[in-house]
C-alpha cells in the first residue's frame, strides 16, 4: 500500500507538466515530429552508405552538411526567438521540414535520388533546424510556469528518447519492408502532425508572452511588462556578452563545446562500427541506436525529476561518467556487449546534457533566453559539422573503433579540466571517504579573516 502510494507520487512528480494543455500538445506534437526525425536519419544514413559504396567519409560529410546551418543560424535563430513569436516561427518551420522530407521521399520512391541531392536535402534541412532549435528550446519556457520548467525540460527530452528507441526500430523494418522512400513520406506526416499541434497552443495561456506573442515584452500597461524591443535592442553580441560575464555559464557551455565536438557522433559511428566491423544489415544498426535510447530515455526522466539548478559538479560529474562509459563501448569485443553497454552510456549522455540545459535555463534572465539558447544549440549541435567529418576520416583510417573510444577520452580529459578551472576559481576543493562507502564531496573554500 505505501509502496504503491509512493510510486503514484513519483509518477505525478514526474509527469506533473503534462497537466498544462498548452505543454500537453507541445509535447505530444513532438513526439510524435521526433519519430519521423530519426526514421529519416536512419534511411538517410543507410542511403548515403547504398549510394556510397559504404563510404564512412561521406556518411560523415552528409552529418557534417546537416549540422553545418547550425554554426551559421542558430546565433540568428535566438535573436528571432527573442523578438518574435515564437509559436508563428514553429508553424513555419515545421511547415518548411515537411515539404523538405515529402521531396526527398518522392524523389527517391521513383528512383531520382542521387548522392548530391542527399547532400542537398541534408543541408537544407540542417538550415530549418538550426532556427527551429533555439525558437523550440526557448518556447518552452513560454508554456509552463517557472517552478515547473525543470520537469518540463526533462519531459521534452524524454519524448525526444522515447523516439529515439521507437523511431530506428520503425525505420529498420520500414526499410526491410517497404524500402527507403516510404521512410521518408512518413517522416514528412510526422512533420505535418507536430504543425498542426503547434496550431492548437492558445496563445492567451502563454507564460510572460505579450499580446503580440513576444516572450517577456507587451504593452507597459500589461502586467509591467516592458515594450516590443526595437531591433538594435535585441542584438547577438549582446547575448555573447551577457555569457561571457556568467562564469556559470559559460564554463559548464566550454565543456559541452568539446563533448559534443568528440563524444556525441554515434550517428556516424555506430552506423560505421555495425555496417563495417560487426556486418549487420540495417534492422541490427537500428538495434544499436535503439539500445543507446533506451538508456538516454531512463536519463531524461531522471533529470525531469530535478526541481532545482544542477550545479557545475554535477554536470562535471555526468560528462566524465559519459566519456567513461563511451571508451568502454568503443572498445567492446562484440555487437551485443557493444548494445549492452550503449545503455548506461546513453542514460549519462542525457544526464549530461540535460544537466547542462538545465544549468543554462535556469540560470539565464528571460530577456536573453533566446540567445543563449541559441549559444546552447550552437556548441551541442554545431560542433557536429568539424566532429563529424573529423571522427568519419579517423574511422575510415584508423578503424572505427578507435572514433567511438577515442571521442570517449577526449570527453574525460575534457571534464576533468573544467573541474580544475571550477575548483581554482571557486577556491573549492574535493574531499575523498572511502568509509563506510566511497565519497566525494564538495569542501567550500574557507572564510578569510577580515
Amino acid at each position: 500500500m505505501v509502496a504503491g502510494a509512493f510510486v503514484r507520487s513519483k509518477l505525478r512528480t514526474t509527469f506533473q507538466a503534462l497537466t498544462v494543455r498548452n505543454y500537453r500538445l507541445f509535447a505530444s506534437g513532438q513526439l510524435v515530429k521526433q519519430h519521423g526525425v530519426w526514421m529519416q536519419f536512419i534511411a538517410q544514413d543507410w542511403l548515403v552508405l547504398e549510394l556510397s559504396n559504404n563510404s564512412a567519409t561521406a556518411l560523415g560529410l552528409v552529418t557534417g552538411l546537416q549540422f553545418a546551418p547550425v554554426v551559421l543560424l542558430s546565433l540568428y535563430g535566438g535573436k528571432l526567438a527573442d523578438r518574435l513569436d515564437r509559436r508563428r516561427l514553429l508553424v513555419v518551420l515545421n511547415a518548411i521540414s515537411t515539404a523538405l522530407a515529402l521531396g526527398a521521399g518522392l524523389l527517391v520512391t521513383i528512383d531520382l535520388i542521387t548522392l548530391p541531392l542527399v547532400f542537398a536535402f541534408a543541408g537544407l534541412l540542417g538550415s530549418v533546424n538550426a532556427i527551429e532549435n533555439p525558437v523550440r528550446q526557448a518556447f518552452i519556457s513560454d508554456l509552463v510556469e517557472p517552478a515547473l520548467l525543470p520537469n518540463a525540460l526533462g519531459l521534452s527530452s524524454a519524448s525526444f528518447n522515447t523516439a529515439r528507441i521507437i523511431g530506428p526500430a520503425l525505420a529498420g523494418v520500414g526499410i526491410w519492408l517497404a524500402g527507403l522512400g516510404p521512410v521518408f513520406l512518413f517522416a514528412a506526416l510526422c512533420y505535418l502532425v507536430a504543425t498542426l499541434f503547434v496550431l492548437g497552443i492558445r496563445r492567451a495561456q502563454l507564460y510572460g508572452v505579450g499580446p503580440d506573442g513576444v516572450a517577456g515584452y507587451g504593452r507597459a500597461e500589461d502586467g509591467g511588462r516592458r515594450a516590443r524591443p526595437a531591433k538594435g535592442e535585441t542584438r547577438i553580441r549582446d547575448g555573447l556578452a551577457y555569457v561571457l560575464r556568467r562564469d556559470d555559464l559559460w564554463l559548464v557551455l566550454s565543456l559541452l563545446l568539446v563533448v559534443g565536438l568528440a563524444g556525441f557522433n554515434f550517428q556516424l559511428t555506430l552506423a560505421v562500427l555495425a555496417k563495417n566491423v560487426f556486418g549487420t544489415q540495417a534492422q541490427q544498426f537500428g538495434l544499436l541506436t535503439t539500445a543507446l535510447a533506451v538508456g538516454a530515455l531512463a536519463g531524461a526522466l531522471v533529470s525531469g525529476a530535478r526541481r532545482s539548478r544542477p550545479s557545475t559538479y554535477v554536470v562535471i560529474a555526468a560528462g566524465t561518467a559519459f566519456g567513461l562509459l563511451e571508451m568502454v563501448a568503443g572498445l567492446a569485443p562484440t555487437f551485443w556487449t557493444t548494445a549492452a553497454v550503449l545503455v548506461p552510456t546513453g542514460f549519462f549522455m542525457i544526464f549530461y546534457a540535460q544537466a547542462t540545459n538545465q544549468a543554462v535555463q535556469l540560470g539565464v534572465a528571460p530577456e536573453y533566453r533566446g540567445r543563449v539558447m541559441a549559444l546552447f544549440t550552437l556548441v551541442f549541435l554545431g560542433t557536429t559539422p568539424v566532429g563529424g567529418p573529423l571522427v568519419g576520416l579517423v574511422s575510415e583510417h584508423l578503424g572505427p573503433r578507435v572514433g567511438l573510444w577515442g571521442g570517449g577520452l577526449i570527453s574525460v580529459l575534457a571534464a576533468l579540466v573544467t573541474l580544475g578551472v571550477q575548483l581554482h576559481r571557486s577556491g573549492e576543493r574535493l574531499s575523498v571517504t572511502l568509509d563506510p562507502l566511497p565519497h566525494v564531496k564538495v569542501v567550500p573554500a574557507p572564510v578569510k579573516a577580515a
